[in-house]
């Protein structure tokens, strides 16, 4: 009776374990995408105001030294982008933030891609799941080192166990093994998948904002040229360089973010659609090698 019990157990132990595993994993990648967010968003902020303060707002940038006032008048861009006002800083924070986010799914994506590509690395699977050498196809997702070949790995784990399992039909254990495979997408992808949100809304937040401070300046031009008759043109054409400097950092932020995102999500695409090509290989190679 111990014998019998410890044997129904160990599949129980075993599944509790992986379920286990899988979801310290999701709250590890979910806590990792956070601690950037929360990092870099009051970073970015800093960087931002005290580069609009010290730097483009200089009095070096300017003619007598003059930041502020009717009488301001910019030397270069450096001086022209400071007038821009205090939605500058703003338009400056999404920038660094698209730029640190570009940075580290240039990383993510490049190791997720891994050491062989995946069409190569399919092909040395599907040789060695032919000559039923399972070992040499997992040391194949070794040399791979990727979320293709996370994905295999486990997969393939899963198709070595099933190959001495006695107890269920070959449609059981084609759904095993199916079953394991979703399971390791389902933690892959998430890493993949990670701050493209940021990405996607700063897109859209910083087309907003330079829209904003289009509109702040024209209000400061049209009200400037109101209360002089129209004779101050200093001032009209300060409110229409607040009104430019906006439009186009917020213009040039929102072009970077929409065409790495659309960039990445290519290259996911490309991962997911070989991920895919996994669980479709190794369970026609299992239905068809072990019936």
């Amino acid at each position: 009776m111990a014998d019998i019990k410890s044997t129904g157990s160990a599949p129980v132990t075993t599944a509790k374990s992986a379920a286990a595993h899988a979801t310290a994993q999701r709250q590890k990648a979910r806590k990792g995408s956070n601690v950037l967010a929360s990092l870099a968003i009051p970073i970015c902020l800093i960087i931002a105001i005290l580069f609009y303060k010290f730097v483009l707002g200089s009095p070096a940038n300017f003619a007598g030294g003059i930041t502020e006032g009717a009488n301001v008048k910019a030397l270069n861009y450096a001086g022209t982008v400071y007038t821009g006002g205090f939605v500058v800083p703003i338009l400056i924070t999404l920038l660094l933030l698209v730029i640190t986010f570009v940075i580290e799914r240039i990383f993510t994506i490049a190791k997720a891609k891994g050491k062989i590509k995946p069409t190569e690395f399919l092909r040395r699977v599907q040789y060695n799941l032919a000559n039923k050498n399972i070992d040499s196809a997992i040391a194949e997702c070794d040399k791979q080192r990727g979320s293709v070949g996370n994905v295999m790995r486990a997969g393939l784990k899963k198709y070595k166990e099933m190959i001495t399992n006695t107890e269920l039909t070959t449609e059981q254990k084609v759904i095993n093994i199916q079953k394991e495979i979703e399971e390791a997408t389902t933690l892959e992808l998430p890493m993949l998948e990670k701050n493209l949100v940021f990405l996607s809304t700063i897109s859209s937040c910083a087309t907003l904002m330079g829209l904003f401070g289009t509109v702040l300046g024209m209000i400061r031009a049209f009200k400037a040229l109101s209360d002089t008759g129209g004779s101050n043109s200093t001032a009209l054409a300060l409110g229409i360089a607040e009104a430019l400097v906006n439009t186009a950092l917020g213009i040039g932020t929102s072009f970077i973010a929409i065409v790495f995102y659309n960039y990445f999500t290519t290259n996911i695409d490309g991962i997911t659609y070989g991920i895919d090509e996994t669980g479709y290989t190794l369970t026609q190679s299992f239905a068809a090698n072990y019936k």
